[in-house]
C-alpha cells in the first residue's frame, strides 16, 4: 500500500467508527523515545522516520506536529504521502489538542490508541475537549491495514554484575521504598524501561540504540513483580532475581495485575506511564501522580558508575582519533560520504574492546545538512564530502560499562569568514557552560541562560535544547535534568552527567555543534553558600584550524587548551606513535590573542 492508500484505509475505519479525529504518537507502551519496530506506527502510516512527531487524521485534513529538528525532513518524507507538516511553535507541546477544538463539532469523538499515549497527554486531551462534549476512545485502527507487522523483540537479556553497576538490586529496592513511604503510596507501576533497567541491573536489545528490555515492574513494601516475556531470561538469572525476592511473571500479565487491584494508593508517572493504565483501575484505587523515584535515584551516579564512564570516554576518545585521522589523510582522495563517514566512525568504535553498540543513529552533516539538527544520512540524502567547509558529527556510543554522546565540527579544507566566526561562537558558548560555577540548587534553564548570552548577543539563536542527561550503560537521552529554556523544576546536582551542546543553524549553508558531556562535582563552598561545577569527561580535541581568537576571552582559550592538552595525555597511552603525533598537532595550543 502507499502512503495515500494506507491514509484512505485510516479514514474509512473512522468513518464506520465513527471517529471525527485519529491521533497516532511516536511512542510505545513504555512511552519510550526509540521504539521498536512494531510501534513505528508514524513510520508506518507517512514514512516521516523521525523520532518525535504526531499525526492528526480528520476527515478533510491530516497533519504531522514537529518541531524545528525535523521540518525539512519531514517535508521530504511526507511528499506525495497526504500528509501535511504542522510546524511546532514550541518543542514538545501538544498543539493539535486546541486545533481539534477548534476544528471538530461538539459531541466528536477522537480515538487512539491508549496504549501509545502517556497518561498526562491523554488526561490533557479529555480535558481539554470536553468543554465541547468531544470523547475519546480507545482504538488501534492500524491492527488490520499493518499486514505482516513485526512482532516484539526476543533477544535474550542479561542481569549486570552487580560490582559493575555500584549498587545492588536490594539497595536500589531500599531506596525505592523509602520513595514510596514518602509518597503515602502502597503500590508503584513502573514501565519506563531505563528506570527498570537500572533498577534491576538488567540490560537487553529489545530497543535499537536504548540497551533495554521490554518489561513492566510492580511494586509493594513487600513484593516486587517483574513482568517479562518468557524465554528473556537464562535460568541463572531467573534464579538469581528468585534470590532476591523477584517474582517473575508473563509481560501481558500486567494489565490484569492492574484491574485486580482493590483499596490501595498507587503511585503512577503521569509522562512514563500509559493512559491504558489509568483507565483500567478501580473505582476504589486512590491514584499519586508524581514522578518514579527511581528516576531522580538514577540520575545521580555512584562511584563506580563515574570511574566506568571515565573509561568509556577514552575508548570513545581513542576511535573519534582515528577517525577524524583517517578523514584528513583521505578527504579529496577517495569518495567519502556522509553514510560512509557514519559506517566508519562505527567501525573504529567497534575496535575498542568494551563496544556494546552504539547509542544513537549517528547523525553526519556536511554543508547545507549540517543546518539540520537531527540530519541523518539515508541511500536518498547522503552527500560526498568534499575538502572544503565544514563537517557535523554527533555519534556515540555504548560500553561495558558507560555511555557516550558527542559533537564534533570540524573544517574539512577552505572555510568562510561566516564559518570561522558561528565555529568560534559555538565554541565560546561551549565553554561558558562547561566553566560554569553556579550555587547548589540551580536549576537547568539558568545555565542555558549562561551558554546562550553570548550567541543572544549576537542576535542568534538555537531552537533545541542545550543539554539532556545521559545514562550509565543506558539511554543516551535520560531524565529528569535537562539544560534548556523551559524551567524543569530540577536541579543540576553534584553527580549528574549532562551533555552542553550549542549550535548555529544556517539553513542552505552549514551548521556548527560543539558537545561535550559534564559531570556535576563539588566547587568551593563560601561565605554566600555551597557551589557546584563541571567536570569534562569527554575525551575528543576540538579543532582550533579556523578559531577566530579575537572573539575569545583569554580565559576561554586558556580553557580550551588546557582541554586539548588533557585530551592528548589521556588518550596517547591508547595510541600509536604515529596517531599519538598527529593528535599532539591537533592539541597543540593556541596563542592567546584576544582584544576583548
Amino acid at each position: 500500500m502507499t502512503y495515500q492508500e494506507k491514509l484512505a484505509a485510516i479514514r474509512a475505519k473512522m468513518l464506520t467508527n465513527g471517529v471525527g479525529a485519529y491521533i497516532i504518537p511516536s511512542s510505545d507502551p513504555h512511552m519510550s523515545e526509540y521504539v521498536p519496530d512494531r510501534y513505528k506506527c508514524i513510520q508506518f502510516a507517512s514514512g516521516f522516520t523521525g523520532s518525535a512527531g504526531t499525526l492528526v487524521i480528520t476527515a478533510g485534513f491530516a497533519g504531522l506536529w514537529a518541531d524545528f529538528r525535523y521540518f525539512e525532513q519531514a517535508t521530504q518524507q511526507l511528499r506525495e504521502s497526504g500528509y501535511e507538516l504542522v510546524k511546532l511553535k514550541v518543542q514538545h507541546t501538544p498543539e493539535y489538542i486546541a486545533w481539534l477544538d477548534e476544528q471538530l463539532p461538539a459531541g466528536s469523538i477522537v480515538a487512539f490508541d491508549y496504549q501509545l499515549m502517556s497518561m498526562v497527554l491523554g488526561e490533557e486531551i479529555k480535558e481539554a475537549l470536553s468543554v465541547k462534549e468531544i470523547a475519546v476512545q480507545d482504538l488501534d485502527l492500524l491492527a488490520e491495514i499493518w499486514e505482516n507487522r513485526p512482532e516484539l523483540p526476543d533477544d535474550l537479556a542479561v542481569l549486570l554484575p552487580e560490582k559493575d553497576c555500584g549498587r545492588d538490586f536490594k539497595s536500589k529496592l531500599s531506596d525505592l521504598r523509602l520513595g514510596l513511604q514518602k509518597a503515602k503510596a502502597d503500590v508503584h507501576v513502573i514501565s519506563s524501561l531505563d528506570d527498570l533497567a537500572w533498577l534491576f541491573n538488567i540490560r537487553g536489545k529489545d530497543v535499537s540504540y536504548n540497551p533495554v528490555v521490554l518489561c513492566y515492574a510492580l511494586i509493594t513494601a513487600a513484593e516486587v513483580r517483574l513482568y517479562l516475556h518468557d524465554g528473556k531470561l537464562s535460568s541463572g538469572d531467573l534464579n538469581l532475581l528468585a534470590e532476591r525476592g523477584v517474582t517473575v511473571k508473563h509481560y501481558q500479565k500486567i494489565t490484569t495485575d492492574i484491574q485486580e487491584l482493590k483499596n490501595c494508593t498507587i503511585l503512577l508517572d503521569g509522562k512514563r506511564t500509559c493512559y491504558q493504565f489509568l483507565t483500567q483501575l478501580s473505582p476504589s484505587v486512590r491514584i499519586i501522580k508524581e514522578t518514579n523515584p527511581v528516576v531522580f535515584l538514577k540520575s545521580v551516579k555512584n562511584e563506580t558508575e563515574i570511574q566506568n564512564t571515565r573509561a568509556a570516554m577514552v575508548s570513545d576518545g581513542v576511535a573519534l582519533t582515528r577517525f577524524f585521522k583517517w578523514l584528513e589523510e583521505n578527504i579529496g582522495k577517495t569518495e567519502i560520504t556522509e553514510l560512509s563517514a557514519s559506517q566508519k566512525v562505527k567501525e573504529f568504535r567497534e575496535r575498542g574492546k568494551t563496544f556494546a553498540g552504539i547509542s544513537f543513529a549517528s547523525i553526519a552533516g556536511y554543508g547545507l545538512h549540517a543546518a539540520l539538527p537531527h540530519y541523518c544520512p539515508d541511500e536518498t540524502n547522503n552527500l560526498e564530502l568534499l575538502p572544503k567547509g565544514l563537517f557535523l558529527l554527533d555519534s556515540g556510543g555504548h560500553y561495558f560499562y558507560g555511555t557516550t554522546d558527542i559533537t564534533r565540527t570540524v573544517p574539512l579544507g577552505e572555510t568562510t569568514e561566516e564559518e570561522k566566526l558561528d565555529y568560534t561562537m559555538v565554541l565560546s558558548a561551549m565553554i561558558f557552560g562547561s566553566a560554569a560555577k553556579f550555587p547548589k540548587g540551580t536549576r537547568g534553564y539558568q545555565i542555558d541562560g549562561i551558554v546562550r548570552q553570548q550567541l543572544w548577543q549576537q542576535g542568534i539563536n538555537y531552537g533545541h535544547g542545550t543539554g539532556h542527561g545521559v545514562g550509565y550503560y543506558l539511554n543516551v537521552h535520560e531524565g529528569p535534568q535537562n539544560i534548556g529554556p523551559s524551567n524543569a523544576a530540577v536541579a543540576i546536582d553534584q553527580g549528574m552527567i549532562t551533555s552542553i551542546e550549542p549550535g548555529i543553524y544556517r539553513p542552505g549553508k552549514h551548521g556548527v555543534r560543539i558537545e561535550n558531556l559534564v559531570l556535576t562535582i563539588p566547587g568551593a563552598t563560601t561565605y554566600f553558600g555551597e557551589f557546584l561545577q563541571f567536570e569534562t569527561m569527554t575525551l575528543a580535541y576540538i579543532d582550533t584550524s579556523i578559531v577566530v581568537t579575537k572573539w575569545l576571552l583569554p580565559e576561554q582559550i586558556n580553557w580550551l587548551n588546557a582541554y586539548n592538552q588533557l585530551v592528548y595525555e589521556q588518550l596517547k597511552p591508547e595510541l600509536s606513535e604515529d596517531e599519538a603525533l598527529w593528535l599532539a598537532g591537533k592539541c597543540r595550543a593556541i596563542a592567546n590573542q584576544s582584544t576583548i
